[in-house]
This record gives C-alpha cells, sequence and structure tokens, in this order.
C-alpha cells in the first residue's frame, strides 16, 4: 500500500506521527466510453457555455449557483482565507463507548500506521483504547474537507473512520410511519422463529459479488472468442397473500437449506431421515429382486422345454 498522507495524532501533550493508507477499495470492472464501430477513446473538452470556446484548465473556477440562476465565481483566493486546518493534525476531542455511534454516520476508512519516532505512544494509546473499551472522536481535514472521525482498533491497527455530519443525514420522513397497522402475535411469533432459524455466526468470506465473477466471465469468454449463453431468467416471486402462510414456508425452507449444508439436524429430524433413507433401500433391494426374477424366468423355462 502507499500512504496518502502524513500527518500526526494530538492526544494532549502527545503527539503520535502516522501514516495514513486507504483500508477499503471497490472491487469494480471499469470500463471506457469507446466508439461502438473502431472502439476509439471517446474524449471530452472543457467547454463553456456561454462563447463555445475551449477552456484551458487554469482558466477554470468554482462556481455557486444561487436559487435564481445568478453564479457566484470563487477564486484560489477565496480559499485560501477559510479555517480549515493545514496543521495535519488528527486532533483527539474526546472518548466515548462505540455502542453510542450511529453505523449511518460512518463515511470511509483509513489506516494509521505509526512513524519510526511514533511507534511506542502509538501503542500506548491503542492498548489504552482496547483496554478500556473507547473510541477517540476526532476532528481531521483531508482533500480540503474537515471531518469529524473516530478513531478504534482493528488487528492491532489504529482505523481512522472519517464520519458525516448530523446535518447530512437525511431523515426518513417515509409516509407508512404515520399508517396504524396492527400485527397479530400469531405473525410477529412466527417472524420471530424464521429469524432464529436463520441466526448464525457472520463470516463476510461466505459471500461473494456474483454479479461481477459473471460479468468477468463474459469479457473472457469474448477475449477467447466463445459463444456466449444467455443464463435463464429466474422467476420474480409475486406478493405473499396469506403473510403467516409466507412465514411459515420461509422457516421451513430455512431449516432445510441448514440441514442441507451441513447443520447438525435435531433428533426427530435424524430418525426421519434414517427411515427414509431404509426405506428407499428396501425399495432399491425388491426392484432388484423383482428385476433378477424376470430376467432368470425365461432361461429356466428354456431348460425345462429341453
Amino acid at each position: 500500500m502507499r500512504s496518502i498522507w502524513k500527518g500526526a495524532i494530538s492526544f494532549g501533550l502527545v503527539t503520535i506521527p502516522v501514516k495514513l493508507y486507504s483500508a477499503t477499495e471497490q472491487k469494480d470492472v471499469t470500463f471506457h466510453q469507446v466508439h461502438r464501430e473502431d472502439a476509439g477513446r471517446i474524449k471530452y473538452k472543457r467547454v463553456c457555455s456561454v462563447d463555445g470556446a475551449e477552456v484551458p484548465y487554469a482558466e477554470i473556477a468554482k462556481g455557486y449557483e444561487l436559487p435564481g440562476g445568478e453564479v457566484v465565481v470563487l477564486t484560489d483566493e477565496d480559499f485560501a482565507d477559510l479555517p480549515l486546518s493545514t496543521s495535519r493534525r488528527i486532533d483527539v476531542l474526546q472518548f466515548t463507548p462505540s455502542d453510542q455511534l450511529d453505523p449511518i454516520l460512518f463515511n470511509k476508512s483509513y489506516y494509521l500506521e505509526p512513524e519510526a519516532a511514533g511507534v511506542k505512544p502509538y501503542i500506548l494509546l491503542r492498548d489504552a483504547l482496547e483496554r478500556t473499551g473507547q473510541v477517540a472522536i476526532v476532528k481531521v481535514a483531508l482533500r480540503q474537507r474537515e471531518s469529524l472521525a473516530t478513531l478504534r482498533i482493528r488487528e492491532g491497527v489504529f482505523v481512522l473512520e472519517t464520519m458525516l455530519w448530523p446535518d447530512e443525514v437525511r431523515e426518513p420522513g417515509f409516509a407508512f410511519m404515520d399508517e396504524e397497522v396492527e400485527v397479530r402475535p400469531q405473525e410477529l411469533q412466527m417472524a420471530e422463529s424464521l429469524i432464529e432459524t436463520m441466526a448464525g455466526e457472520f463470516d463476510p468470506s461466505e459471500y461473494h459479488d456474483a454479479y461481477r465473477e459473471a460479468l468477468q466471465q463474459v469479457i473472457e469468454a469474448k477475449v477467447a472468442g466463445k459463444e456466449l449463453v444467455r443464463p435463464e431468467e429466474t422467476e420474480q416471486a409475486g406478493p405473499a397473500v396469506d403473510l403467516m402462510a409466507a412465514l411459515r414456508a420461509s422457516v421451513d425452507a430455512a431449516k432445510k437449506e441448514r440441514e442441507g449444508t451441513g447443520a447438525k439436524p435435531s433428533a426427530a429430524a435424524a430418525k426421519k431421515k434414517t427411515a427414509g433413507k431404509a426405506a428407499k433401500a428396501d425399495e432399491a433391494t425388491e426392484k432388484k429382486d423383482e428385476k433378477d426374477g424376470k430376467q432368470a424366468a425365461p432361461k429356466r423355462r428354456t431348460r425345462k422345454s429341453a
């Protein structure tokens, strides 16, 4: 990994020099816009909408459009006077329990690596946070934007998690929230049973991006010149008419899926499964005996006629 920022954690009178790295990356298939006829790359020019002239990058400024359509033009000098910290510091503001933070506020994650001179204070703060179960609330300026953030520990390394400001989170003002909907106790119990049936330890490695994998296969087939096969479309389930029936069917399906993936079945299920296997074995033996008898009968008649 390549560091994208250098600064320091400011913790009281302690300064911890660190390097910052992106902790995540988007695994996506990227495309270029091309001409369908000859695959030539499509390029865009920066053209002024007033005089139609192409504008060099050095002459481009930022414009803020007002509700009436007027535009306020801001230059680099205007931004230079703004109170944005340029000290490259991660200022610790307070410490708080992690369960008080709403995950909707989290924006992007970064790893922090200590410089050689900051290894000991880095480990000191890390161990203290782990022992107290707290996370640090900090303020940091990255890419011309000041953000609140948290410092937490992941696999022995500080993770800087930038956060949205409270006024950047939208209110969920949906009409259904004002409706009075009656949920029967039987329906609630069945829903809880479904949740219990599907409950388990979360392992993210069990999941994968099926769309990206399929898209990559299409590209590889194009490269190899193979014939492409259109996958069959799966039928979309319609809306459930009977909520209880849908929940009961979901519980049964979840139980069957769990049994099929190797989950430990109940004693009754195991007994039923064993009995089923025995019945199938008896049926197979009877069919085999019947088949053997039919094949042997003509031979006996042939010996009697001789």
